[in-house]
């Protein structure tokens, strides 16, 4: 499999994740907790960015975030997971909640700043572009920027959604864009 095919998976699985994420389908009930496998799968996958693109000295800053972030990803994923397990047990989950909050160094790397980490990776890849495909860029971009606002501060999935599926098309669409040939 390709790497691009890689990234392609990637982004779909992310996509997914932020479906489900959003309820904009009804619950399924079933016994796993899909959204966030969904997540973690796509992020891991996402990783393929960091091989895809030319390699320059922003290509290594990007490939180093979205690398952080992805291990973030991969971090707040296992506590919703674990949170994910106690089902209607309200009272464990506000205990777990409460741990978490008093533990800064779980609080910020994994909940608060280090997932934001793969969002801001992906976008200095895509920056990267802004001369040759700049509307993609731009998606990419400002749709990051929306997607940790509509959840830290408007918590609002639908709007979350929306701003996923810009992202994931900017990404694809830089993805596949067509190759500037060099006429020497």
């Amino acid at each position: 499999m390709k790497t691009k095919h890689l990234c392609l998976l990637g982004l779909l699985f992310f996509l997914l994740s932020y479906l489900l994420f959003s309820k904009v389908l009804p619950d399924f009930n079933i016994p796993i907790d899909l959204p966030h496998l969904f997540n973690i799968i796509g992020a891991c996958l996402l990783l393929s960015f960091n091989d895809v693109f030319s390699k320059n000295r922003l290509n290594s800053i990007a490939s180093f975030i979205t690398s952080l972030g992805v291990v973030a990803h991969i971090g707040l994923c296992t506590i919703d997971f674990i949170m994910f397990s106690f089902g209607n047990d309200d009272l464990a989950k506000a205990e777990l909640s409460n741990h978490i909050n008093n533990s800064p160094f779980i609080l910020y790397p994994f909940i608060i700043v280090g997932p934001s980490l793969l969002f801001i990776g992906l976008s200095l890849h895509a920056l990267r572009f802004i001369k040759t495909n700049a509307i993609n860029s731009i998606m990419v971009f400002l749709s990051s920027v929306a997607i940790g606002f509509s959840f830290f501060i408007l918590k609002n999935g639908v709007y979350m959604l929306l701003s996923c599926l810009i992202f994931v098309l900017g990404l694809g669409f830089l993805l596949f864009r067509k190759e500037e040939k060099l006429i020497r």
